[in-house]
């Protein structure tokens, strides 16, 4: 008697190990540092390394940042409960990006209170036009820059190259006792972010002190606890925060499971070790504020350059951990397993400013100034809910089907533009611009379109419950820097090893003959190239 046709089928399919299983990679690479005296209050910088993680862009459920930090508010005694507002961002890839590519970009990252308004750029934040929460939340400040609406771009290719980077407070506006009308303050604090990168030196843009105190109009017990009237806590965690690397896991015939991870790189130097934070220094208020202060009120031009007498510069402590871990989506935090990551890589401070890793031969893989990680890896016991251990592809079955998979850029629609408001009547158009629209080619395939504002009728200064009197004296304190504070000179103290990253080129501008002094870029749209742009 023959068997049926369908249950042969269904007997040999029982017979044949599982498809792989999608799963992701992901948790925090956790950095030691000393702790910073209290007074060192007034802002922090960092160098980042700048690196292509991925090989290929894994499509738009790809996020991770960079090695970063996290300002919050500094509090005495107790920290209030249920009150999240920092400025973060830095290095990365995330899920609203627009125009991806494997190199990094870079956001700013303000959060309002618990995360209700995100400010990441000019422009670009939480919210609708109709509802912004954040897209207003940053002013342009240098005329020498031009920042897309969909992040800032490192130049195509970055590999290891450092970005210095920063929040100082510089003094642009006034404390206030009211916000919007209502009787709650708004503080001073204009957070700057300072730049240092191969083709530009300096403040940028900052949040603008509103940003921050709006969530006090909606409950006044915010006032005064916020980034607006706060200095900065100086003790920070520095991490890598990792949110998805694509991975796929199956069982051999033996039921022994095994997992392979999309190929991940980190940037390695000549001596083979890799850099990836340098010279994190905390500020007080004598580092630039006061002198900056100072000027604004007659006194001497300040040069700009922080001065290393307010400056703390931070130790590494010996160490350093990693919570990463491979798993099915949805896994509970506490049910997470590890990932053996000192079993192949080594922390390592070659000075007392600088951090890295050593790497080892037998498990990782190098070319092309990349050092790639094991890709695959086998379950097994350790810790509380065990752990992942790196294994040869060789000694992986053949069975598990894991050694086939491929982890190539995923095809997707094509990302829509990224717009502001064209309405006559909105703060783009009345009073509007002085010159444009300009383009900008950027290497991620994209064109920026921007337009020059005079500094105190840019959008985000119209939308900061300012009155005229309030932006014209912040007017005239902004055409003091153009006049003084130029593109090519060091304001952050330089990095002692490595080289500087570099912006992506077309970014950095030359302001129209007659708007040198007090104007600024604004993008306006964002939209992908034609094909033949691109070339």
């Amino acid at each position: 008697m023959r068997t049926p046709a369908p249950l042969v089928a269904c007997l040999l399919a029982a017979m044949l190990p599982a498809a792989p299983e999608k799963v992701e990679m992901a948790g925090y690479l956790l950095v030691p540092t000393e702790r910073v005296p209290e007074s060192y209050n007034a802002g922090f910088s960092i160098y980042a390394a700048a690196w292509p993680l991925l090989n290929q862009y894994p499509g738009h459920r790809f996020q991770t940042g960079l090695f970063g930090t996290w300002m919050h508010p500094q509090y005495q005694g107790e920290k209030p409960k249920d009150l999240y507002n920092d400025i973060e961002g830095g290095l990365g890839w995330w899920r609203d990006t627009r125009f991806p590519s494997e190199t990094p970009k870079f956001i700013m990252g303000g959060v309002g209170v618990n995360f209700y308004d995100i400010a990441n750029g000019p422009a670009y934040g939480r919210g609708s036009w109709e509802d912004p929460r954040g897209l207003y939340g940053v002013a342009q400040l240098t005329p020498w820059l031009l920042f897309p609406l969909d992040g800032l771009n490192l130049k195509q290719g970055v590999n290891g190259e450092l970005l210095g980077y920063g929040y100082l407070p510089l003094p642009f506006a006034q404390a206030k006792t009211k916000t919007e009308g209502k009787d709650v303050p708004t503080g001073d604090n204009c957070w700057t972010l300072f730049l240092n990168a191969a083709n530009f030196k300096g403040p940028v843009c900052f949040f603008t002190p509103n940003f921050w105190s709006r969530a006090a109009v909606r409950n006044p017990a915010y006032a005064g606890l916020m980034l607006d009237s706060r200095g900065s806590d100086p003790n920070k965690h520095f991490q890598m925060e990792t949110q998805y690397v694509p991975a796929a896991q199956a069982k051999d015939a033996k039921g022994d499971t095994y997992a392979r991870v999309a190929p991940t790189s980190f940037p390695v130097g000549p001596d083979g070790t890799t850099v990836v934070l340098h010279r994190l220094t905390c500020y007080d208020r004598s580092a630039l504020y006061d002198g900056v202060k100072a000027w604004f009120e007659g006194g001497p031009a300040a040069s700009g350059a922080v001065r290393s007498e307010g400056s703390f510069l931070q130790k590494f402590r010996a160490n350093g951990g990693s919570t990463w871990s491979i798993y099915p989506q949805g896994t509970k935090r506490e049910a997470k397993p590890g990932l053996a990551w000192k079993s192949f890589a080594t922390p390592y401070a070659p000075d007392p400013a600088t951090y890295g890793y050593k790497w080892d031969d037998a498990l990782v893989t190098r070319a092309g100034g990349l050092v790639t990680l094991p890709q695959y890896y086998r379950f097994g016991a350790g810790g509380k809910n065990g752990q992942w251990t790196p294994v040869k592809a060789a000694d992986v079955p053949a069975a598990t089907g894991l050694a086939e998979l491929r982890f190539d850029r995923p095809k997707e629609k094509p990302q829509e533009a990224r717009e502001t408001p064209a309405g006559a009547q909105t703060a783009w158009k009345t009073p509007g611009p002085k010159a444009g629209p300009f383009q900008a080619l950027l290497g991620d395939g994209s064109i920026v379109t921007y337009y020059w504002y005079r500094f105190a009728d840019q959008p985000a200064m119209l939308n900061a419950d300012l009155t005229p009197a309030e932006r014209e004296a912040m007017q005239a304190k902004v055409e003091k820097l153009h006049r003084a504070w130029t593109k090519d000179r060091d304001y952050l103290a330089p990095p002692t090893v490595g080289k500087l990253a570099a912006l992506d080129p077309a970014l950095v501008l030359t302001p129209p003959k007659g708007l040198e002094v007090g104007y600024v870029p604004i993008a306006t749209r964002q939209e992908l190239a034609a094909p033949a742009a691109k070339k």
